[in-house]
């Protein structure tokens, strides 16, 4: 049976039970599939490099989910609603978890990697996902480590039989394994380059195989003759332009130069909604919540953020309304995020079910804040340096001045300094930062992954979070396979989180992805899987 992530959890509840991949299924409405032609679409960051076992860049990511797999995946297709993450398997034809803390899952046969050197198109294996797993939780300086950190042993029992054995129970096991940053790799690719930096190094089983790499310029893509799903992928090419300059990506767009929305997500702007839809006719568009949003770190072992009333003012004087309503992709629609972004409906707790010091971090004005930062012995306000990164572009440099404006109308005096894309999350987004840090969040897509920044000694706890309340409490909804349980352990979070204010959330826009009319059964979602959700699409020109 096919089974949905919600559907997992539930099927988790039951050691023994197995789950089996499904084929992707087209809507009812679907029109027959068509072979050929290229995706083009522009993204706005070059690859800070292509290893995805040391860098946590969204703009490595993305390139690589056209040319790697991954033992499960979140489905796609316009069937799919966008912030909803239903669970299939990719590598895996299926697999169950015995007992609490072992899944064993059973792999496709004949997968093989893609035809070019150093791998020759070799059949995948077992000890493939093994070396991968292996080299993911060893590798010094992987900062998504913690995606499966709760993994203890992983196994190959043979050719086509792979076990993982937990080091504690983990509810969650399955979403991480879906991540965007669990590739499977070449052991030779490794061998040969010594690491996967290098564009050389991109040779997965994926749908699609990196053909050529222009720096800065443009990524280009051809389809693999012998990927694992039949008929799939439906387009032969990608051509994903690198560019920087958002004016010059919408008039490409308009003029019939990409096929797909020019922002991430493939989105196009509100501000630039009615032009498209007068010049594009039937252009087709679909709103979602984004999960990625803006949050603010602060060091929790210095002056003055010791000081939750402090931390408080921070967080209650960034006007996240005036936020979305001068944003270019909202224009005033989105929602407040708690600790869980608001894109995970299941999972996000509404803001009136926060405790009241946390439902004032959303209600409350500048004088507000002013009034906690004299009580804290700061009535001239407070000094800051704060670190970010122009790297995600325009609309966020915008919205990084809106906050400054509203912090220092709270005096909260800051220092802006910005970094380049790659040093600033290499760096600052790992928290090495001298008081503040701003950036965005919003690359995982299982809720639970929203925690490891509450957690002691993982790289992404930017704040220096250590509270040993809210570790245990993290924990035990770990361990919880009942999902209304789960929940409830989740929404406890939230709100605790939400009396201490170990960081602040911005909001997260409604955005409008958009594509023109003959593009096909595309599905926009949260997340970086690309790949995932173009090779279910089709041109039909």
């Amino acid at each position: 049976m096919t089974s949905t992530g919600r559907e997992l959890i539930k099927i988790g509840g039951a050691p023994g039970a197995a789950v089996t991949a499904g084929a992707h299924i087209l809507p009812a409405q679907a029109q027959t599939p068509k072979r050929g032609g290229t995706f083009r679409f522009r993204f706005q960051v070059p690859p800070v490099q292509f290893d995805p076992h040391l860098t946590i860049g969204f703009a490595t990511m993305i390139p690589l989910s056209l040319a790697y797999s991954r033992l499960v995946k979140v489905k796609a297709g316009s069937a799919v609603v966008p912030g909803t993450q239903p669970v299939e398997g990719d590598l895996a034809e299926s697999w169950e978890r015995q007992g609490d803390t072992v899944y064993v899952f059973k792999l496709r046969k004949g997968v093989r990697w893609h035809p070019k050197p150093p791998v020759n198109g070799r059949e995948l294996t077992a000890e493939d996902v093994k070396y991968t797993y292996d080299r993911f939780l060893t590798i010094k300086g992987n900062p998504n480590k913690a995606v499966l950190e709760m993994v203890d042993k992983v196994e190959a029992l043979d050719k086509h039989t792979v076990k993982f054995t937990l080091r504690e129970p983990n509810a969650w096991f399955i979403d991480r394994l879906a991540s965007t940053s669990t590739w499977i790799v070449a052991k030779e690719c490794v061998d040969q380059l010594g690491d996967l930096k290098s564009p050389d190094s991109v040779v997965g089983s994926g749908p699609w195989m990196l053909q050529r790499y222009e720096p800065n310029v443009r990524l280009s893509f051809v389809r693999n003759p012998h990927y694992y799903i039949p008929g799939l992928p439906y387009v032969d090419n990608v051509d994903i332009a690198l560019s920087q300059d958002p004016a010059a990506a919408l008039a490409a767009f308009l003029a019939g130069a990409f096929d797909l929305g020019p922002e991430y997500g493939m989105v196009i702007r509100r501000s630039d909604l009615e032009i498209a839809k007068a010049r594009v006719k039937n252009l087709g568009t679909r709103d979602y919540i984004v999960v990625f949003g803006g949050f603010t770190a602060m060091k929790l072992d210095q002056e003055p953020f010791k000081d939750v009333r402090v931390r408080r003012a921070v967080a209650m004087s960034d006007n996240w309304r005036e936020m979305l309503e001068t944003n270019a992709w909202s224009l005033g629609k989105g929602a407040p995020n708690p600790l869980i972004p608001a894109a995970f409906r299941d999972w996000t707790i509404p803001i009136d079910q926060l405790p009241p010091e946390g439902r004032r971090l959303y209600e409350s004005t500048p004088g507000d804040a002013k009034r906690l930062l004299a009580e804290a012995g700061h009535p001239n306000g407070i000094k800051a340096s704060l670190e970010t990164t122009p790297g995600y572009g325009p609309d966020w440099m915008d919205a990084v001045q809106v906050a400054l404006k509203n912090w220092k109308a709270a005096r909260i005096d800051v220092d802006l300094k910005l970094k380049e894309y790659g040093a600033f999350v290499s760096s600052s987004l790992l928290g090495k930062f001298d008081k503040m840090m701003l950036t965005l969040r919003g690359g995982t897509t299982d809720p639970d992954t929203y925690f490891t920044l509450m957690l002691p000694g993982e790289p992404l706890n930017s704040s220096g979070v250590n509270d040993a309340k809210l570790t245990d409490m993290i924990k035990q909804q770990r361990r919880t396979f009942d999902e209304k349980k789960r929940r409830d352990l989740v929404f406890e979070i939230q709100r605790y989180a939400s009396q201490q204010v170990y960081y602040g959330f911005g909001a997260s826009v409604s955005a409008v992805a958009a594509w023109m009319p003959y593009v096909k059964n595309f599905g926009p979602n949260i997340g970086h899987d690309y790949g995932g959700r173009l090779m279910v699409t089709w041109l039909d020109r």
